[in-house]
């Protein structure tokens, strides 16, 4: 069962943007209990930290490559999170993935603390 996914990927160029949105696809996953994180995975590399933000929205945290680029926001009467990719380089060149960690959190930045994923969306961004 698909529980989240995530759209909004696409070809853009440096310097250009994107919002990319994380949303439930089931009626019985409860979207606005849940923490969510954004994590990238470029080819050849490992999977990455990008954002977090908890379950209220509340607070936020970001890469050091990314903290000054996107922002993480999220809408839980519409059950979505989203990320907001400014002043996009080539090197944020990945597969994005949403996950979704229930409260309370501990590392955000590590994966393996996330119950739920997406399957990824694409972002390709040109020099």
């Amino acid at each position: 069962q698909v529980l989240l996914v995530e759209s909004g990927g696409g070809l853009v160029q440096a310097g250009g943007s994107l919002r990319l949105s994380c949303a439930t696809s089931a009626r019985t996953f409860r979207f606005s209990t849940y923490n969510i994180g954004w994590f990238r995975q470029a080819p050849g590399k490992q999977r990455e930290f990008v954002a977090f933000i908890n379950w209220d929205g509340g607070r936020s945290y970001f890469a050091d490559s990314t903290k000054d680029r996107f922002t993480i926001s999220r809408d839980n009467a519409k059950n979505t999170a989203y990320l907001q990719m400014n002043s996009l380089k080539p090197e944020d060149t990945a597969d994005y993935y949403c996950a979704a960690d229930s409260p309370p959190y501990s590392d955000y930045t590590d994966a393996d603390q996330y119950d739920y994923w997406g399957q990824g969306t694409q972002v390709t961004v040109s020099s």
